[in-house]
């Protein structure tokens, strides 16, 4: 079984919302989001998950000097971002990639799947 990356990826400006254009939007998409990592779990799938701030939350950090460079903000400048991921364990990747189809229709955005290195 290998780990794969589900990144849910979505634009960086958001509204009061989130991402979604209304409240019942959203709680839609909360409750099949939900419903779709019970299934994760039932079905042995499930590794870890999560939604993340905001980019603005972000803070980098730099070690590569003397002392770490400490900056707020983003690394990147950019027109989409990572709003939340799942961490999954499939048997390869055309079942990751069901999973990934399944959590992009529950969650409303695009999902990138991306296996693990294995040398961890």
């Amino acid at each position: 079984m290998t780990h794969y990356l589900l990144s849910v990826h979505g634009p960086a400006e958001r509204n009061e919302f989130g991402n979604y254009g209304s409240q019942e939007e959203m709680e839609e998409a909360f409750a099949a989001t939900g419903a779709f990592n019970d299934k994760l779990r039932a079905e042995g799938y499930w590794v870890f998950a999560g939604g993340l701030q905001p980019a603005s939350t972000a803070t980098v950090v730099d070690g590569h000097g003397e002392a770490p460079l400490i900056t707020d903000g983003p690394y990147l400048e950019t027109k989409e971002v990572i709003g939340g991921f799942w961490i999954i364990e499939a048997p390869d990747l055309d079942v990751a990639l069901e999973l990934a189809a399944q959590g992009s229709r529950a969650c409303g955005g695009k999902v990138e799947v991306r296996p693990f290195d294995g040398l961890a």
